[in-house]
């Protein structure tokens, strides 16, 4: 009988099995280019989260690099404390890089921060809220000489009230998720503004309480807060803007 040799290399053995991925979410996100004057639309993409970080930043940054390209959006620190990629997840407002993918049910929807005009996708134009900022000098403001010697100084006690003010990082989640600023937003200066106005004026090295209150004593800068509460509960810091703002109405009510 005839006997036949194979070449060599040509003998089929068993290779690797590749599964396909089957712990995947779905994430339904905005998208918005303003070059092709089109209506925004939901792209949907599924993504392997076997391959993938814990957070909802991780799935945005993974779609970008290996899906669309195209998709835009801010970040920065992933540490929650440039507040950079601030955006609307699962119908809140939070920051991306701390909000876990597990904590969601169902499809992971992102949109970009509401009331805000969006520049592209998830990227809110951020320049009004900066002006508003601005608009508080948001600085120590002096009358006496600063000491030659050293910096200005102020007691543990005094220096404990600034806790709660100074750990905001301008994110915009509670300014942009309050129906107040949505409704006035030329006029009202939001709760994010606010808080960090109190900011100053709580610091006891300021020397121009007087002067702040007189630039927040108006109808629509200070009192169309009603009191809502969402800007607390969209807080990722913890913080509570509505306090610093009845503080400031306190302090309003007190020098009369």
């Amino acid at each position: 009988m005839a006997q036949f040799v194979l070449p060599p290399n040509s003998r089929i053995k068993q290779g690797e099995h590749h599964e396909a991925p089957t712990n995947t979410r779905t994430f339904k996100v905005y998208r918005w280019e303003p070059d092709k004057g089109e209506n925004p639309r939901l792209d949907t993409y599924e993504v392997d989260l076997d391959t993938c970080g814990p957070m909802v930043l991780d799935a945005l940054v993974k779609i970008k690099n290996e899906i669309d390209p195209t998709l835009t959006f801010r970040r920065s620190c992933r540490e929650g404390i440039c507040g950079s990629c601030a955006m609307n997840i699962d119908g809140r407002n939070t920051l991306a890089c701390i909000q876990a993918i597990d904590e969601i049910d169902g499809d992971v929807r992102i949109y970009p921060l509401p009331s805000m005009r969006v520049v592209k996708d998830l990227v809110p134009d951020m320049t009004h809220f900066y002006a508003q900022y601005a608009s508080i000098r948001p600085w120590l403001r002096t009358e006496t000489p600063t000491p030659p010697d050293r910096e200005r100084l102020q007691s543990p006690e005094d220096r404990e009230e600034l806790d709660g003010l100074y750990e905001c990082i301008l994110c915009a989640c509670c300014q942009t998720s309050c129906p107040s600023y949505w409704w006035n937003p030329d006029r009202y200066l939001g709760p994010a503004v606010l808080l960090q106005a109190y900011r100053w004026i709580a610091d006891s090295r300021d020397e121009d309480t007087a002067g702040r209150l007189d630039d927040l004593d108006d109808a629509f800068k200070l009192y169309r807060c009603h009191t809502i509460m969402n800007c607390a509960s969209a807080c990722p810091k913890g913080l509570n803007p509505a306090k610093a703002i009845a503080e400031i109405k306190r302090m309003m009510v007190a020098r009369q």
